[in-house]
């Protein structure tokens, strides 16, 4: 099977999002993609409190531990595979988290609009 090069946002190469907490859709860390992934796991956030209630109170909770599916929970700061609609939600509800922009997959153009994504650019660490 070839592997084909993941890009970002910004057109370059694919970086790592986080591997504490392990996150991607392939649970390797990065935002990669494919049509498996349907829910596009693919904006590359930095959690905030306020983003963490507001997925909460939408259904989402991502901030509470699943220890039996080795989940510890986001807290703030954390870097997490977003899915691009419930970021795009978020940004409409005017509750949306920063975005690594180098970690964030080009298919996450599919749903959010690469202004919006840097408009809420996370600053380099």
């Amino acid at each position: 099977m070839i592997q084909i090069a993941q890009r970002n946002v910004l057109g370059g190469a694919l970086t790592d999002c986080s591997t504490d907490p392990l996150t991607g859709f392939f649970r390797d860390g990065c935002c990669r993609s494919n049509e498996e992934d349907e829910g596009s796991h693919t904006v590359c956030i930095k959690a905030t409190e306020e983003f963490l209630r507001f997925s909460r109170a939408r259904g989402n909770d991502i901030s509470t531990p699943l220890p039996q599916y080795g989940f510890p929970g986001l807290k703030p700061g954390d870097q997490w595979c977003l899915c691009a609609a419930r970021w795009q939600e978020a940004l409409l509800a005017g509750k949306a988290p920063e975005v690594v922009l180098e970690a964030t997959h080009e298919r996450a153009l599919e749903i959010c609009r690469l202004e919006d994504l840097q408009r809420h650019a996370a600053k380099p660490r």
